[in-house]
C-alpha cells in the first residue's frame, strides 16, 4: 500500500513534494500540465480530479503537484492521502526501456544528459522538480523544468544562469541555455 512518508516545502509556494514510502518509477520522470495530458496515466489523472490540481509531477518515490494559488493545501493533503492509500501501484504504466531519444544523441548531448545527471537533476529532485533536454541546436540547448520547477521563480531565472555556466565550463563556452 502506498503511505504518504513525509511532505516537503518547495521553493515554488504553490507546489509540495508528497514523499512515499514506495518507488513509483525506477529511471524516469513523469510530468503533466493538464488533465488532458495525464488521460493516460491513472495516477496523474486520478491526482487532477483533486480540486485545484495545476500540475503533477512524479518519479522515484516522491509525487510533486502544484495548485491554483486561490485553493488552499487543507483541500488537497488529505484527499490526496487517501487517494496514495487505496492507489493500486500496478496501474502506473510501465517506463519503456530507454528512451528512443538516447540513441540518436550526439557526444555533445550524451555529455550535457550526464553532467546534468550528476550534478543538476538531483538538486532539482531535492526541491520537488526535474528537467528536461529538449533539444539541442548548434550550442543552445533548450530545456524542460518539471513538477515544482515548472513555474518557479528561481529555476526560471537563477537555476537556468547556474546552469548556463555549468555546461560553459564543464563543456562549452559558447554554450547558452534556454528555456522551452
Amino acid at each position: 500500500m502506498l503511505m504518504v512518508k513525509d511532505v516537503d516545502l518547495t521553493p515554488n509556494p504553490q507546489a509540495l513534494k508528497f514523499i512515499l514510502n514506495e518507488k513509483l518509477l525506477n529511471r524516469e520522470t513523469r510530468s503533466f500540465k493538464s488533465k488532458q495530458e495525464a488521460e493516460k496515466d491513472p495516477l496523474a489523472k486520478s491526482i487532477f480530479e483533486l480540486e485545484g490540481i495545476v500540475s503533477v509531477f512524479y518519479m522515484d518515490r516522491f509525487v510533486t503537484i502544484e495548485k491554483e494559488p486561490n485553493v488552499s493545501w487543507g483541500k488537497i493533503q488529505m484527499p490526496f492521502v487517501n487517494l496514495m492509500k487505496n492507489f493500486d501501484i500496478n496501474l502506473i504504466p510501465e517506463e519503456s526501456d530507454q528512451p528512443a531519444s538516447i540513441e540518436n544523441q550526439t557526444e555533445t548531448l550524451k555529455q550535457i544528459n550526464d553532467l546534468l545527471d550528476k550534478r543538476v537533476r538531483p538538486a532539482l529532485a531535492g526541491d520537488g522538480g526535474g528537467l528536461e533536454v529538449l533539444d539541442l541546436h548548434d550550442k543552445t540547448l533548450t530545456i524542460r523544468y518539471q513538477g515544482a520547477c515548472g513555474t518557479c521563480p528561481s529555476a526560471i531565472q537563477g537555476t537556468l544562469v547556474a546552469i548556463e555556466n555549468l555546461l560553459r565550463r564543464e563543456i562549452d563556452p559558447a554554450m547558452e541555455v534556454i528555456s522551452g
